[in-house]
């Protein structure tokens, strides 16, 4: 008969064989999958600026978990904080936080479609004069004198080989107006709060 060594037998785990389990409960890996998430989450949270952090109401405990994130720069230190920071998560409610963060995320690719739109716009009115009346049919609240005044002293500056001071008037002028342009999912979520 094979016995344990004393060094087994206080290693030993006792399972008890008659565990009745929940079916509605949560596997052991789906708890594993729910608190990585709330990890990751986490770690999104502490790239967030401090203004961001709070705007989004956080326990005080979570909030200076996230402020002490960037003090830690040792790997295996990271990574046990983002540990710490996704278990204060688990007391709070994450649907609210991820919400806030796509509305971030969208707003902030609307700005830089805004940004790429207005540069590729700018060059075209300093470039070609023809294109302002197309400019000013798509946005007509601009100003198509004023910009065409911008447009003008813009081509001189080029010519002269002056600082493109005009030039960075010209692109405010038409990002600002291209912020403004409802897109369609702003609308959307317009039409739904109706």
């Amino acid at each position: 008969m094979l016995s344990l060594s004393a060094k087994a037998k206080r290693h030993a785990v006792s399972r008890p064989k008659n565990i009745v389990r929940d079916e509605n409960a949560p596997s052991k890996s789906q708890l594993k999958r729910d608190m990585t998430a709330l990890q990751g989450l986490g770690e999104v949270l502490g790239a967030l600026s401090k203004s961001q952090l709070d705007e989004l109401h956080l326990p005080e405990t979570l909030r200076d978990a996230l402020d002490d994130l960037p003090k830690v720069t040792a790997h295996e230190g990271r990574r046990r904080h983002i540990q710490y920071i996704g278990k204060l998560m688990r007391h709070v409610d994450p649907a609210p936080i991820r919400e806030q963060i796509d509305r971030w995320e969208i707003g902030s690719r609307a700005n830089k479609t805004a940004f790429k739109m207005a540069e590729k716009w700018r060059d075209r009115l300093i470039a070609e004069p023809k294109v302002l009346v197309d400019f000013s049919e798509m946005q007509p609240e601009v100003d198509a004198k004023a910009l065409a005044v911008l447009i003008e002293k813009a081509r001189l500056q080029a010519t002269r080989g002056e600082a493109p001071a005009a030039s960075r008037q010209v692109f405010r002028v038409v990002y600002k107006a291209f912020l403004k342009v409802p897109t369609a999912s702003s609308s959307a979520d317009e039409a739904a709060e109706d």
